[in-house]
């Protein structure tokens, strides 16, 4: 784990030592579930629910845009936005979600994912609405999503996809709100890092299987996981590979094994030209 500078505060946060903090993962959820808590207090889950099924605007069709992608034989790429997150702490001082979400599509990424976490990741829900309206790309809402508030607050705010990490929540838990999210019109990425999350996120009706492949509870980061689970996932399923994507190379290797898709953000955004580093990626320029 990086050792943390004291001037960087959402390292400070979170990982004042490898001793103090050895599982990131449930100190996120932990805040993240008292911060649901909080907002449910001022919107309650009828008046949110109400607001999310009033929604007039479809959904864009993440799946369906990379299962598009995966029929050519084409990578999918889900290019990331956010300003800052706990294992690289400030990614860009200026952070101009909507700018990034133009070059990411002029470049030809298939789709946004858009930090909301604003603890650790220094996102919010507007992020994902400029971004959203600055571009035609479906949006996954990148956040830890837990409770059912949470997946009708996505639909509420435009959200095209919902991100369910298997290592945050029990087997009831994500079938109920991968549920939910498929009567909201959202799309689900599941998103598993061993081969016991694998096997529980297959039981899942679900067709966006994310290998990540950073451990969520030490932060670190190999492309032997997706190596590793690939070749795991029935072929009616969409793989993406998630995190430590760097380079074509890369993005070759992951193809290689079964990828149909990455999702890339801190690569492309330590850059200054977002779209530049979406060609250079892709393997375009």
């Amino acid at each position: 784990m990086n050792e943390v500078s004291s001037t960087d505060p959402v390292l400070d946060a979170i990982l004042q030592s490898e001793n103090e903090v050895s599982d990131v993962l449930e100190q996120i959820c932990a805040r993240t579930r008292a911060e649901t808590q909080k907002r449910a207090s001022v919107k309650p889950l009828k008046e949110i629910a109400e607001e999310a099924k009033n929604k007039k605007t479809p959904t864009r069709g993440f799946a369906r845009v990379l299962k598009e992608k995966m029929a050519k034989k084409q990578m999918g790429l889900i290019a990331e936005c956010k300003k800052a997150s706990p294992s690289a702490g400030i990614i860009r001082q200026e952070y101009d979600p909507a700018m990034i979400a133009v070059q990411y599509e002029n470049a030809g990424a298939s789709c946004l994912s858009v930090l909301t976490e604003s603890a650790y990741f220094y996102g919010n829900n507007e992020d994902l609405k400029v971004a959203k309206e600055a571009c035609s790309l479906p949006v996954l809402r990148k956040d830890f999503i837990l409770e059912p508030w949470q997946v009708y607050e996505s639909r509420a705010i435009d959200a095209d996809c919902i991100l369910i990490i298997m290592a945050a929540l029990k087997d009831q838990e994500a079938a109920e709100l991968v549920e939910l999210a498929t009567c909201l019109e959202l799309d689900v990425l599941v998103e598993v890092h061993n081969e016991q999350e694998l096997n529980r996120a297959l039981a899942l009706d679900v067709s966006l299987i994310g290998i990540n492949n950073r451990n969520l509870r030490t932060l670190k980061t190999d492309i032997a996981v997706t190596q590793a689970l690939a070749p795991l996932v029935p072929p009616d399923r969409i793989i993406v590979s998630e995190s430590g994507l760097k380079t074509f190379d890369d993005i070759h290797k992951v193809q290689s094994i079964g990828a149909s898709a990455v999702l890339v953000g801190e690569s492309l955004l330590s850059q200054q030209n977002a779209g530049a580093a979406v060609r250079n990626l892709l393997g375009l320029e």
